[in-house]
């Protein structure tokens, strides 16, 4: 009996490879449309993603000749070409059918994230504009050009996206999905694109998670609920900030290698985590330059260390929520920090509320800390 399901199992794994080694074959055996036919005839043929198939042949003057095609409803397709595997730097073929059913194909230079930074009629992909076609047949969508090349193409960098909203004015839409891989178009492979520093946006992400999202508000909840515990609360709340920012130091190292990499204009992250580290460095001063507790500096020195402790981890707090977002981070990073913010919240409530309940029943004043 086991090795009849064994059997079984074979099979219809096989029947599905064969499946799909069928799907692909038929996705470029099938023929282009007549309008392509004298163009574009006689290329190479490769699945690359999705359901976009890419077609291609590069002649002996480096004209490389292009048909890009995919399943098509409504929105944008589009082809990019990039120097080191980068969305920003890049130049891309996008085609599309305009809202009234005429065909549109143009160059567009992706000089940045925002849609205004996405640039028509510019892009280092040298054409004649009377070499590109759109055709649509039977809900597939054919981008047919021609590129000038001063070299011949071997492993190259090729961004791929698509959205799904017909572009006014020649303003594309954010993509609904993208990817990036090397094309070798001297055997028709394609590989994962490892350009990006995925690993180095993840630890830029991670350590400072970590150490202003974790380690320095347990130390800030320390000194101000666990004062009675003399003098632990005091080393755990030094030893908690300076451990945080030494992490928080290697994840603002991490992010600079980041920007020197990607150089992603993202002003306002950049901005909050400068300013965060700036109320980080004078928080270990005012560790070195803290007054005897008789001094009569002491007070003022109490409020400059409370209150940029307080606006550090507040701002901290904004700035991990922005690169969270920015970074395209997948659910898991938004609930995972959601779920530790949320813990902190009700700590500091539950413990402010204990705090406050404690000195009205001792009627004492409010104590500095």
């Amino acid at each position: 009996m086991g090795r009849v399901v064994r059997a079984a199992a074979a099979a219809l794994v096989f029947v599905a490879l064969a499946s799909a080694a069928t799907a692909q074959m038929e996705s470029c055996n099938g023929e282009l449309p007549p309008v392509l036919a004298a163009n574009y005839s006689g290329l190479a043929c490769q699945p690359v993603w999705n359901n976009f198939v890419l077609r291609y042949h590069q002649d002996k003057n480096n004209v490389l000749r292009v048909v890009l095609s995919s399943m098509y409803s409504t929105g944008w397709v589009g082809m990019g070409f990039s120097r080191d595997g980068l969305m920003i730097g890049s130049s891309a073929m996008v085609g599309w059918i305009g809202k009234k059913g005429l065909p549109h194909i143009r160059q567009f230079a992706l000089r940045g994230k925002s849609s205004s930074k996405v640039v028509v009629d510019r892009g280092f992909l040298v054409s004649n504009d009377h070499d590109h076609t759109v055709v649509v047949q039977q809900a597939k969508i054919y981008l047919a050009f021609q590129l000038k090349f001063s070299y011949r193409l071997t492993h190259q960098h090729i961004i791929m996206a698509f959205g799904n909203s017909i572009p006014v004015k020649n303003k594309l839409t954010r993509h609904q999905d993208k990817t990036s891989f090397t094309f070798d178009f001297t055997t028709g492979r394609a590989s994962v694109d490892g350009s990006f520093p995925y690993g180095l946006r993840r630890a830029h992400g991670a350590l400072n998670v970590f150490a202003w999202g974790v380690l320095m508000p347990i130390g800030a909840i320390l000194a101000r609920y666990f004062r009675r515990v003399d003098p632990l609360w005091f080393y755990l709340h030094v030893g908690l900030q300076f451990v945080g920012f030494i992490i928080g130091l290697a994840g603002v190292v991490a992010g600079v290698a980041l920007y020197s990499k990607i150089q992603a204009d993202i002003p306002a992250h950049r901005g909050l985590g400068i300013f965060v580290l700036f109320l980080g460095i004078l928080q270990i001063l005012a560790f070195f330059l803290r007054p005897n507790a008789d001094s009569k500096y002491r007070k003022y020195w109490n409020w400059y260390h409370h209150w940029a402790g307080r606006l550090a981890l507040f701002f901290a707090a904004v700035n991990i929520v922005l690169g969270i977002h920015v970074g395209g981070a997948d659910n898991s990073w938004k609930i995972g920090y959601g779920f530790n913010l949320a813990v902190i919240l009700v700590a500091v409530i539950a413990l402010e509320f204990m705090l406050w309940t404690r000195w009205s029943k001792n009627s004492t004043s409010t104590p500095t800390y």
